[in-house]
């Protein structure tokens, strides 16, 4: 049975204006197979137009699109049990 990732760069506090994208990124210890997700608040996010997801490696990068001051708040990143939240 393979290993479970864990987060080894955590997730950094984002301060953008209002119509700019904000970048979030975190690191794994290895590519993870095992589901991984991004919330804002308690709502999970998906990759659509307001949002952008990708996984490169062990690096999973959340970029919300021209925020609003509804996008204020916690962003967290889940994968297996570890938690990363900025």
């Amino acid at each position: 049975k393979e290993p479970a990732a864990t987060i080894v760069e955590m997730l950094k506090d984002v301060t953008s204006y209002e119509g700019e994208d904000a970048v979030f990124e975190c690191r794994l210890s290895r590519e993870a197979t095992q589901d991984a997700q991004w919330f804002l608040g308690d709502v999970p996010l998906q990759s659509n137009e307001m949002n952008e997801i990708r996984v490169q490696g062990t690096c999973h990068t959340l970029i919300l699109r021209k925020v609003t001051l509804e996008d204020c708040g916690t962003i967290s990143f889940k994968v297996g049990q570890h938690t990363s939240a900025a």
